[in-house]
């Protein structure tokens, strides 16, 4: 009789069970389609927005393609609206200032990140790391006056050159600005490598710096590539600091010490009192470096790619 009424109570409660385990399969698959979606609808809207920007821009700036050409705005060396918009020397005056900015800035990012990462005491990388993000905090406008006060007096002071607004005070201003960007992802990258390398190179003899530079770096190159990417981006795309430090003549600089222009510096300058075609240009300006800077992180992207492979 014991084991009927056990057997009863069992049968009883397996369809309860059930039903429940049915509820739950049914509630999580609900949670799941949910943030399905939502994933989704944000990345749609992400790649969405970019094709509105780019759009707008394109449309924008036809006039201006249709008035001077696009050899015309794109090899053009003189900007003289509303007559001539030829951004060349613009764009040579962006490539070698963040060129300048990535040789000065990715050396001292990368360094610093391993430093902070794999050779730092702890209290020692706890009090870098936050200032190293609170470096990331600071407004361009501040790197600007820091730049106009400190660099742009000791360039012509120390090259004796009439004004120290020039490009070379426009690289270092950028080195420092993409630090934190640079810092931040590397180290990130190198903490991830998993310590089972670390400990194989030690068991095998080999000393701390050489696992370092001959193991770990190596091992997360593909997230310190994608530190120097963003870098470079941050640096493309600064202006305020720019306009404060680079003198913002539309010319052809011969060298370092020249005052230069850059993209972004010439859409903030004039836009404000551009129209007509002379507005369409700046739009111009904006499609020149919206290109430019796609097709570097892309050829960038697919070198980092193929180095992972």
């Amino acid at each position: 009789m014991t084991i009927a009424t056990s057997n009863d109570n069992i049968m009883n409660e397996m369809p309860q069970t059930s039903g429940r385990r049915l509820r739950t399969k049914k509630r999580v698959d609900w949670k799941e389609k949910t943030f399905h979606g939502l994933f989704l609808t944000s990345a749609v809207i992400g790649i969405v927005s970019l094709f509105i920007i780019a759009y707008f821009i394109v449309k924008e700036s036809i006039p201006a393609f249709q008035e001077a050409g696009v050899s015309g705005i794109i090899l053009g060396t003189d900007w003289l609206p509303p007559a001539l918009y030829g951004v060349a020397t613009m764009i040579v005056a962006s490539v070698v200032s963040t060129f300048g900015a990535v040789v000065i800035g990715v050396p001292i990012g990368v360094l610093t990140a391993i430093f902070i990462a794999e050779v730092a005491p702890k209290r020692l990388a706890d009090v870098i790391r936050p200032a190293v993000e609170l470096l990331a905090g600071i407004p361009s406008v501040v790197y600007g006056f820091f730049g106009l006060v400190i660099i742009v007096p000791l360039i012509q002071q120390i090259f004796d050159v009439p004004a120290g607004n020039t490009i070379l005070a426009g690289m270092i201003v950028l080195g420092v600005m993409i630090l934190p960007t640079v810092i931040t992802v590397s180290e990130t990258s190198i903490r991830a490598v998993p310590r089972a390398y670390k400990e194989g190179s030690y068991a095998l003899g080999a000393s701390n710096i050489y696992t370092i530079f001959k193991l770990l770096v190596p091992a997360a190159r593909s997230g310190i590539m994608t530190g120097v990417i963003l870098g470079i981006g941050r640096a493309l795309g600064e202006t305020m600091a720019i306009i404060m430090v680079m003198g913002n003549a539309p010319a052809m600089p011969q060298g370092i010490l020249d005052s230069a222009r850059t993209l972004t510096a010439n859409i903030a300058i004039e836009m404000s009192y551009a129209s007509g075609v002379h507005a369409n240009a700046l739009y111009a300006t904006g499609v020149v470096l919206l290109v430019f800077i796609m097709m570097l992180n892309g050829g960038l992207l697919y070198l980092n790619r193929e180095k992972a492979k």
